[in-house]
């Protein structure tokens, strides 16, 4: 989720770099509003290519389930207009956000703006913008990380499209992401990514449940299941390796040079485990990539952002008996609490 295009506004309390960055955000977010066109209207269309008109009408069908009160058998996620409209972005992802983090450390760092608060990411609407962005931080002896992003949300401020990059994932995924960022603008806490990101997750894993409850098919399902369960084995490899990595960063008494050793062995040893891994998938690649990129601290910072506390959010969701609505407002009350204390909240402790 990316939501830098929501403070161009305050570009002018800035420094001039934050205004470059803001202006490209805010040009970028304009240029897409611009080209959109209502979904109904590209549905019509005769000259829309047949795969992309059934999985627009997939995500227009996706999007009515979100919003419909849950006595209709929806979610009923806040209606800010979004996914009303198409627009083919033209390149392979929307944005490119940028992490980083210290060479010894598994914190991300972050960038602070009006509304969206801090952030541990740093998005551009082109790859180069991006990349020179992560040069600037890899010669700051940052470790960073660039991932191509083709989805996002502006959280309700702006009326945000469905996007061509969007259309590319398998039906499940798509399910998923148009739920997930449907979840955004129903609750949002500026300066914590984990909480935020988490709590869309677990929105996500539910409205899933209920979609598949209503309109699966075998196919549907076993698609998704086997789609999280590698997605699981994925995290809970990254998971692990991020907290091999930060016990070892805070060890005391070690050189640098020690400390770069031991940690070069614990990336070596990821990507022998992740080798193991996919061997039990039946040699399945879809993430070779993400592998390909060579995983640092930034990698393992970002991917901890979606996943960390979404069993407490799970937990907090099962003690109101699946009542969406009592649990975002439950949700709502921990996040007004001081950060070090909403996990606890969330579990009722």
């Amino acid at each position: 989720m990316w939501v830098a295009a929501l403070v161009a506004g305050g570009a002018l309390l800035s420094g001039c770099a934050d205004v470059r960055y803001l202006s490209q955000a805010a040009g970028g977010q304009l240029d897409l509003l611009r080209r959109a066109r209502p979904v109904a209207e590209v549905l019509a269309d005769p000259g829309t290519p047949a795969g992309v008109r059934r999985r627009l009408q997939l995500a227009s069908d996706v999007r009515a389930f979100a919003v419909a009160p849950e006595a209709a058998g929806g979610l009923g996620l806040p209606d800010h207009g979004s996914f009303l409209k198409y627009v083919d972005v033209g390149r392979p992802y929307v944005v490119w956000n940028v992490f980083s983090a210290p060479e010894f450390s598994v914190t991300l760092d972050t960038s602070c703006f009006p509304v969206a608060g801090c952030v541990g990411y740093r998005g551009y609407f082109t790859e180069s913008a991006a990349q020179a962005y992560a040069q600037q931080r890899r010669a700051a002896g940052r470790d960073v990380n660039v991932d191509g992003v083709s989805a996002y949300s502006t959280l309700g401020y702006l009326k945000d499209p469905v996007l061509s990059t969007m259309l590319s994932y398998p039906d499940a995924t798509l399910i998923r992401t148009i739920i997930h960022e449907l979840s955004h603008p129903s609750l949002y806490v500026p300066g914590d990514t984990v909480f935020n990101e988490s709590y869309a997750t677990a929105v996500e894993e539910e409205g899933m449940r209920r979609w598949l409850d209503q309109h699966g098919t075998p196919e549907l399902r076993e698609q998704d299941q086997l789609a999280q369960a590698r997605q699981a084995d994925f995290e809970a490899l990254l998971l692990g390796t991020r907290a091999r990595l930060e016990a070892l960063y805070a060890q005391s008494g070690l050189t640098e040079a020690a400390r770069r050793e031991r940690k070069a062995e614990v990336l070596t040893d990821m990507d022998a485990r992740y080798a193991a891994l996919k061997a039990t998938w039946g040699g399945y690649a879809g993430y070779d990539a993400f592998f390909a990129r060579s995983v640092n601290n930034a990698t393992l910072g970002a991917v901890a952002a979606y996943a960390t506390l979404v069993p407490d959010f799970q937990a907090l969701l099962a003690h109101v008996n699946g009542h969406l609505p009592t649990f975002i407002e439950a949700a709502r009350v921990c996040s007004r609490r001081p950060q070090a204390e909403r996990a606890a909240c969330l579990r009722g402790t």
